[in-house]
């Protein structure tokens, strides 16, 4: 059964409103009736496995796929027949670096800046070198920098148009957590402005700095709202031991519906019954080595116990 995600005060005129698409390769479904609704000037997250359909399902908003079935209007537009006019509208930042690596990022941006047929095109790649901090470097070759910058570089080709709505599917994938940062510093900067923002992440930091998360498993949108909402909505419990070797306790402890992670000399160990918990951790709890204490769970932990509950769509 689909979920619907509302970000914003429903009165609000909506960047994006769609409902139950579908998209399908061969028998396999990738989007099951996922319906999605955001106000403008939201950050919303989309998390979920590898292959849990979020690319395909941006795609699919921002007129680059067309669903198998479903409908809804992006930034006003009708979803289906008014491709275009959404693309127009759109930056889209893709997992992979789309930008020329023999040119430099000046050369890239001009020539987004041409395809988008952009006035005052000196004055704009001007203002997109500066705002993103690649002014000092732009005579230097796309393909010589390192990851960082050429994740600011592809943020300025993707709003250099001024897009109205922004997607981002896992930018910030091998990026030091500096330039993490200072990358989503920009985001929300954008969002202030009214800029609407689409992230795709497997970064539970970068999922908490999102204003509201959808999260994605095998096609199916399982959970949806604030971090606090959708961790208050687990149904989880959840204990922390410390004390020397506290962390060796987690093979021990791991079996069915119960997840044991060691974080550094701590062990975390969850699950969505409180019984069976205290059960599995009272033969541990006597030992004066370790101490005990009852804990909440976290983001990571109730998207571990979503993905353990999701239907693998991988066969068909």
């Amino acid at each position: 059964m689909g979920l619907a995600l509302t970000i914003g005060s429903p009165d609000t005129t909506l960047a994006i409103d769609v409902h139950d698409l579908v998209k399908r390769y061969g028998t396999r479904t990738v989007v099951d009736r996922v319906s999605l609704t955001v106000a403008p000037g939201r950050v919303c997250g989309f998390l979920g496995p590898n292959g849990s359909g979020k690319t395909t399902m941006l795609r699919m908003i921002c007129g680059l796929l067309t669903p198998d079935s479903g409908h809804g209007t992006c930034l006003g537009h009708d979803l289906v027949r008014e491709r275009e006019a959404i693309k127009r509208q759109t930056g889209y930042m893709s997992q992979r670096f789309g930008l020329y690596d023999e040119l430099t990022i000046r050369e890239n941006l001009e020539f987004i800046g041409r395809v988008y047929a952009l006035d005052r095109l000196r004055e704009r790649v001007d203002e997109a070198l500066e705002r993103l901090g690649l002014a000092t470097r732009q005579r230097q070759i796309a393909g010589s920098l390192s990851g960082g910058w050429k994740q600011r570089l592809a943020l300025a080709a993707c709003v250099m148009h001024s897009p109205r709505l922004l997607l981002l599917d896992e930018p910030t994938a091998g990026v030091d957590p500096k330039a993490r940062r200072a990358f989503w510093d920009e985001i929300h900067a954008y969002a202030a402005q009214g800029m609407t923002v689409l992230v795709s992440t497997h970064y539970m930091d970068e999922a908490e700095r999102c204003h509201d998360i959808a999260y994605i498993a095998y096609g199916e949108l399982m959970a949806r709202g604030t971090v606090r909402e959708i961790v208050a909505g687990s149904g989880l419990h959840a204990f922390v031991a410390s004390g020397e070797g506290a962390d060796r306790l987690a093979n021990l402890l791991r079996q069915p519906g119960i997840t044991a992670a060691a974080f550094g000399t701590t062990l975390h160990v969850c699950s969505p019954e409180r019984d069976a918990l205290l059960a599995a951790i009272a033969p541990f709890r006597s030992d004066a080595t370790f101490e005990w204490r009852e804990a909440d769970p976290t983001l990571e932990d109730t998207f571990i116990q979503l993905m353990a509950t999701a239907r693998d769509n991988s066969e068909g």
